[in-house]
């Protein structure tokens, strides 16, 4: 045998070697070496319920997350991540290997965002504002909050659904729902509403629901914080001997129109329950969402004799309290003859 014969199995046997090697080379290039782009903050990827793998890559390349996208689908089919999408939203980080992106899309694993939720009057606010930071669309939300049969579960209805939703800030998933959300809020709710916020509201006596509407009716009377406990021991004194609440921040939520500075005759003449001129007790749920320490200023509402409140002439927000007609009579007045001068209307 020639000796090229004889070297022809060592060639070959180089030749696989090499082969087999640039092909681990590869494998580790493909599955390990970095191949999220160096962008200077991180990204994030929002995979809703009904996205395809098609999708997530065309976000991907939308944002121009990857170094070569040939090598991530290539890995992202071998370990079947096209057969197994999972809603969320996902960090990316510059400098990631295709291994551990697709293990995090392929495993769920969230960054959870921040639920922020304040200075809400309307449903439709609270609606579009919890829309903007989680899955569950607007339309899903509001049709969940006028929903007496899914309400019914929580012991809730269309008027009081809002309570749920105490202003502060929230960690949740991206990809929660609105089943989910409302049982996330539940529970929040049942830790804000513990037993000695409780036996606070019995002693008034108060439920949940007419603790929380009576603190949204304060909160829009005025921003001054010091006055809360007052105007809640105002009304309070006011629902104890079943006098009408005539709060005007209730007309202005009945008729949806906040531009109104100055309620005349004509606007308490709207047919609604929450017009406390025309109907006596507090109305069927809050006209915002309260914050937590307005809820804690009814808890401790302040003991007093007051009835009457006007909002004082020099229009910084502050309110002159009074016990008797003929005082509110004279405070009135004053606030009324302020408002002429200005023009106001």
């Amino acid at each position: 045998m020639s000796n090229n014969n004889k070297s022809l199995p060592k060639k070959l046997l180089i030749t696989g070697g090499i082969t087999l090697f640039l092909f681990f080379l590869f494998a580790v290039y493909v599955i390990l070496f970095p191949n999220t782009t160096t962008q200077k903050e991180d990204t994030y990827l929002y995979i809703s319920d009904h996205d395809q793998f098609e999708d997530i890559l065309a976000q991907i390349n939308n944002k121009s997350l990857l170094i070569n996208e040939f090598t991530f689908k290539l890995i992202a089919k071998q370990i079947k991540y096209d057969q197994k999408i999972r809603p969320g939203r996902y960090k990316i980080t510059p400098g990631m290997s295709n291994l551990v992106l697709i293990r995090k899309l392929r495993g769920g694993i969230q960054e959870p965002v921040k639920l922020v939720i304040n200075n809400i009057r309307t449903k439709e606010q609270l609606a579009g504002k919890l829309s903007s930071m989680i899955m569950a669309d607007s339309l899903s939300i509001i049709h969940a909050l006028n929903d007496s049969v899914f309400l019914k579960q929580y012991d809730l209805n269309p008027y009081n659904a809002v309570i749920f939703f105490i202003p502060n800030t929230y960690e949740v998933f991206w990809d929660t729902d609105t089943k989910e959300l409302f049982n996330r809020m539940k529970k929040e709710f049942d830790i804000f509403w513990n037993k000695e916020r409780m036996a606070k509201a019995a002693l008034i006596p108060m439920t949940q629901t007419e603790v929380m509407t009576l603190a949204s009716i304060i909160e829009e009377e005025t921003n001054k914080k010091k006055e809360h406990p007052i105007i809640a021991g105002l009304y309070i004194n006011r629902l104890k001997i079943d006098m009408p609440l005539q709060a005007c921040p209730t007309i202005r939520f009945a008729l949806n129109d906040y531009t109104i500075n100055r309620v005349h005759i004509k606007h308490l003449q709207v047919k609604s329950p929450y017009n406390t001129y025309k109907n006596k007790g507090l109305p069927p749920g809050p006209i915002r969402l309260p914050s937590p320490a307005t809820i804690d200023a009814v808890l401790n509402y302040e003991k007093h004799d007051y009835l009457f409140m006007t909002a004082k002439e020099t229009l910084n927000g502050e309110h002159n309290f009074a016990i008797t007609y003929t005082e509110h009579t004279k405070n009135a007045r004053k606030y009324q003859q302020e408002l002429n001068r200005l023009g106001i209307k």
